[in-house]
């Protein structure tokens, strides 16, 4: 570590009221989702960080009041120099009427040595790490050969995928960094996609005629679509324990590809036979798996299910996968993430973490997901690598550790300039 460097370091320890001061100020921004459509203020405010750092700076809206913000440090001999993409996502957990917080989720405050407030720990530790990294690097006059990418995006905790966007409009690095939730493990991810099953009669009854439908004799084929449906989730949770003794993953749990049956809808009417029930349901699958392969299996399950069924096998189920908000349309996809333990950007974080915390780095894979699943999909070689506990994520009085997000800033300054100063295609092993 270069003596500039070290000095940048222990700044962050001198300073480490405006890091709590900038994270407070992050928290303050009441960007919940949903409701959503309130990150304009939030990232008006990035945007000006950024700018006055030297960023260029692109904002364009996903939806109206949530617009994504990328800010662009070009480096100086940028075709020469690895670049970098620093990724976070603005919006917050939601905050429920019943919720019994001490105070207001949103005016943050330190109590037993950690910042409080709805979105400490999910993520807006890790953006005001990232963010404090950068001014410390920029009052220093450090100019880093290669490019530094900051994305602040809306939408994860909704399934809205800010960084979809950024990824279509043509942003690339040669390394990935999503400052999520992780407790400082550099992290992989498995997928999650919900999909709607949904079973529909072609004609409607009334329920006098039931006896008819179930009994011997009665010489109507008809079917509540209800009680059909609940063969579907047979057939689902038979597919779902095959899944788990058959699959399996380096560092995550047995059975954490499941299939929720989270949702079901049906029927129009006490004096009708259920003509139609839909069924939502979430599907946790494994990082060396696609949301593509995922889907092809259960349709054909639940299909040869259906067929064994006289009514089913000629009123099949109906499938409709993802979806772009589970606001808007109903539907998500978080797409996998596997990473190279070998990689050289892999290689340079473990390095830094372990010359910040005098600890080994932890490389797994997180047990939630997140926005790197796109930017591994896009072919940028990604880690998910943040402050914070996922047990206070997403929780009442949820918090993050004023030592980790300290010890990350570190972190983050000293990869940032050793990544930036490493020629392309250089392995550097800290």
């Amino acid at each position: 570590m270069s003596h500039r460097i070290s000095e940048l370091i222990n700044e962050v320890d001198r300073r480490q009221d405006e890091l709590i001061s900038l994270l407070k100020k992050l928290i303050e921004f009441k960007t919940p989702a949903p409701p959503a459509r309130n990150t304009k203020d939030a990232q008006h405010f990035v945007a000006s960080f950024l700018r006055e750092k030297g960023f260029s700076i692109d904002m364009w809206d996903v939806y109206p009041n949530d617009p994504n913000v990328v800010g662009v440090l070009k480096g100086e001999h940028e075709k020469q120099y690895n670049s970098l993409i620093i990724n976070g996502h603005i919006d917050v957990a939601e905050v429920g009427e019943d919720e019994n917080w001490e105070k207001d989720p949103f005016q943050p405050y330190v109590k037993d040595g950690a910042v409080v407030g709805r979105g400490a720990a999910d993520m807006k530790g890790g953006l005001a790490g990232a963010m404090f990294a950068i001014q410390l690097l920029h009052e220093a006059g450090v100019e880093l050969p290669g490019s530094l990418i900051f994305q602040s995006v809306i939408g994860e905790e909704v399934g809205e995928a800010g960084t979809l966007q950024c990824c279509e409009r043509g942003y690339k690095a040669d390394f990935a960094i999503v400052v999520d939730t992780s407790d400082l493990h550099i992290q992989g991810q498995g997928g999650v996609i919900t999909g709607w099953i949904t079973v529909k009669s072609t004609e409607t009854f009334h329920d006098a005629t039931r006896r008819q439908m179930i009994h011997a004799g009665g010489k109507l084929k008809g079917a509540s679509a209800i009680e059909k449906m609940t063969k579907i989730i047979a057939g689902l949770q038979e597919l779902e324990r095959h899944w788990a003794v058959m699959k399996s993953y380096p560092k995550m749990a047995p059975g954490s590809n499941t299939i929720n049956p989270a949702v079901i809808e049906g029927g129009r009417h006490a004096a009708f036979i259920a003509d139609e029930c839909r069924l939502w349901i979430t599907v946790h699958y494994y990082p060396d798996e696609s949301h593509e392969q995922i889907i092809k299996e259960i349709e054909e399950h639940i299909l040869h299910v259906a067929h064994a069924d006289p009514w089913l096998r000629e009123n099949p189920p109906q499938f409709e996968w993802g979806g772009k908000s589970m606001i808007v349309d109903r539907g998500e996809i978080f797409p996998s993430l596997q990473i190279d333990p070998n990689h050289p950007g892999v290689k340079q974080l473990e390095g830094a973490h372990q010359n910040i915390t005098n600890k080994q780095a932890i490389v797994d894979v997180s047990p939630t997901v997140t926005d790197g699943g796109w930017l591994g999909e896009a072919g940028i070689p990604t880690v998910i690598y943040g402050p914070g506990d996922l047990q206070h994520a997403h929780a009442v009085n949820e918090q993050v550790s004023i030592e980790q997000l300290v010890a990350y800033t570190k972190v983050l300054l000293s990869f940032i300039y050793d990544w930036c100063h490493t020629k392309t295609n250089v392995i550097t092993i800290n």
